[in-house]
C-alpha cells in the first residue's frame, strides 16, 4: 500500500532542467512501439540546484530493458518535502532485481519477451546458481509460448538447471524435447557424470539415437564426452564398454588426443589393467603433457611398482615436462613406500622447492606423510609449517598420524588441541589409535 504524498519509481528519477524531455543514454534495446506524451505526477523544487525531480507515468512509451541483470541496488522512495514524515511510511531497504521481477514487469505492461532476453536471464541464473529463479524462468518460458522454444534456447535451459543442481528438472526438459542435437545429449551426460550418476551416463551414451548422431556426423568435438563416459566405465568397472570406446577412438583418429589419452590411462589403471595403460601411453605419438605423465605415474603407484614411479619421474624431467603439484603428490606417495630411509623423498622435496611447489597443499600433505613414515618428525613438522594458510584437513591428519605412529603421544594430544582451535575434525581412526596407545601406556606405568 503506497503512502499518500509519496511517489514510488521503478527506476531512479530523471533530473532535467525542463519538463519536456528526459533522455537516458544507455546500452539498452527497444522492445515496444513509439513513445507518446507523458503525464506529470508530481515534482519538488530544489533551492540549491533549481532542478525538478520529475516522475513520469507512462501510458504507451518506449520501454528499454538491459540485456543483463542490473547491479543490485536499493530502491528508495521519493518523498515530498512539503509533507511531514508519517509513521506509516514504508521504506524499501533490501529490494533486489531478479529475473522474475523483470518478467513480472513485462507481463504487467503486456509486452512480449524476446528470445534474446530469455537467453540473458538464463545466463544470469546459470552464473548465480539461483535454482528457484531458474524454475520460475522455465515456467514462464513454457507458459507464454504457443510453440516449442528453439533448440538452442532449450539447451541453455538444460545447462541452467544442471548448473543449479536441478538434475530432475533438466531430465524432464530433456525428455519433453521433440528434437535433440549432439549438444543436448552431451549436456545431460556431463551433468550426470558431475553428479556421480554413472549408470545414467552409460544409459544415455548407449542410446541408439545418440549413437546415430555420433556415427553420422564428425563435425563436433566429442573428446570431452568420451572422457565423461570413460570415467563412468571406470567407476562401474564396465571393461567391455571402455574397450569399445578405446577402439572407436583409435579408429576415428582420437588416439593422439592428450585429453582422451589421459582418461584412457586412468581408466585402465582403475580397472587394474596396467599393461593396456602403458600401451596407450606408448601409442601417443604427439608431445605428451604433464597430465599424461602423471596418469602413468598414478598407474604405477596402483600397481605398487614404486621404483618404476621414480624411473618415470626421471624420464619426465629428461623430456622437459614441468611437473605440477599432483605429480609430486603421487611420487611422494611412492617414496613413502620405498625402503631407503627417506633419501629419494628428500630429493623429490628439493625438486619441489626448486620449482616453487613445496607450499602447495597436495605436496605439503605428501611431504608430511612421507617424512612421518620414516620417523623424521622434525622434517615433517617443518614441511607442515611451510604454508599455514593453505593447510587442508588431510594435511592436519597426516601430521597427527606422524606423531601417533612414532609414539609421540604428548605431542599428538597437544596437536589435537591445535586442530580443535582451528576447527579441524580429526579422523576417527586416528583418535581410536591414540586412545589405544595412551591406555596401554597407562597400564604399563
Amino acid at each position: 500500500m503506497k503512502t499518500p504524498g509519496v511517489c514510488y519509481a521503478w527506476d531512479p528519477v530523471c533530473h532535467a532542467d525542463t519538463m519536456s524531455t528526459c533522455n537516458i543514454q544507455t546500452n539498452f534495446i527497444d522492445i515496444t512501439q513509439k513513445p507518446t506524451h507523458f503525464n506529470i505526477i508530481s515534482y519538488s523544487q530544489n533551492p540549491k540546484t533549481h532542478r525538478r525531480n520529475v516522475c513520469f507515468c507512462v501510458k504507451s512509451s518506449t520501454v528499454q530493458l538491459p540485456l543483463h541483470r542490473p547491479h543490485r541496488k536499493i530502491l528508495r522512495s521519493i518523498e515530498n518535502p512539503e509533507r511531514k514524515p508519517s509513521s506509516t511510511t514504508i521504506e524499501t531497504t533490501t529490494a533486489t532485481t531478479t529475473s522474475s521481477d523483470v518478467l513480472r514487469l513485462l507481463d504487467y505492461l503486456g509486452f512480449p519477451v524476446p528470445d534474446a532476453l530469455y537467453i540473458s536471464l538464463i545466463k544470469e541464473c546459470t552464473h548465480y546458481l539461483e535454482a528457484d529463479e531458474a524454475v520460475l524462468l522455465h515456467a514462464h518460458l513454457t507458459k507464454n509460448r504457443r510453440n516449442m522454444p528453439p533448440l538452442n534456447l532449450l539447451n541453455r535451459v538444460l545447462i541452467m538447471f544442471i548448473s543449479c543442481g536441478c538434475m530432475h528438472n533438466a531430465r524432464q526438459v530433456f525428455d519433453e524435447m521433440t528434437k535433440r542435437d549432439f549438444n543436448s545429449w552431451a549436456i545431460m551426460i556431463a551433468g550426470y557424470a558431475d553428479s556421480g550418476e554413472y549408470e545414467k551416463v552409460i544409459n544415455l551414451f548407449t542410446n541408439p539415437k545418440l549413437q546415430y548422431i555420433i556415427y553420422s556426423c564428425n563435425s563436433f568435438p566429442v573428446s570431452w564426452v568420451f572422457v565423461c563416459v570413460l570415467k563412468a566405465c571406470a567407476s562401474t568397472l564396465n571393461l567391455t564398454l571402455g574397450k569399445q570406446i578405446h577402439g572407436w577412438l583409435m579408429k576415428s583418429g582420437y588416439s593422439d588426443d592428450l585429453f582422451v589419452g589421459s582418461s584412457l590411462i586412468s581408466f585402465y589403471g582403475k580397472i587394474r589393467s596396467f599393461k593396456d595403460g602403458d600401451l596407450v601411453f606408448n601409442g601417443i605419438s604427439s608431445q605428451r603433457n604433464v597430465v599424461i605423465w602423471t596418469a602413468r605415474i598414478n598407474n604405477s603407484c596402483k600397481e605398487e611398482n614404486f621404483h618404476q614411479v621414480l624411473d618415470v619421474f626421471k624420464e619426465m624431467g629428461k623430456a622437459g615436462i614441468r611437473k605440477n603439484s599432483f605429480t609430486f603428490s603421487s611420487v611422494l606417495s611412492a617414496c613413502a613406500k620405498v625402503s631407503d630411509d627417506g633419501n629419494c623423498g628428500e630429493q623429490i622435496h628439493a625438486n619441489a622447492i626448486k620449482l616453487g611447489l613445496a607450499s602447495k597443499s597436495y605436496v605439503q600433505c605428501g611431504l608430511v606423510n612421507m617424512y612421518g613414515k620414516f620417523g623424521l618428525i622434525e622434517n615433517a613438522k617443518r614441511a607442515f609449517d611451510v604454508n599455514k594458510k593453505r593447510r587442508n584437513r588431510a594435511c592436519w591428519n597426516a601430521m597427527l598420524a606422524s606423531y601417533i605412529q612414532n609414539g609421540c603421544l604428548i605431542e599428538a594430544i597437544k596437536f589435537l588441541y591445535q586442530m580443535k582451535a582451528v576447527g579441524i575434525q580429526p579422523q576417527e581412526s586416528r583418535l581410536n589409535k591414540l586412545r589405544s596407545l595412551c591406555g596401554s601406556k597407562i597400564l604399563k606405568n
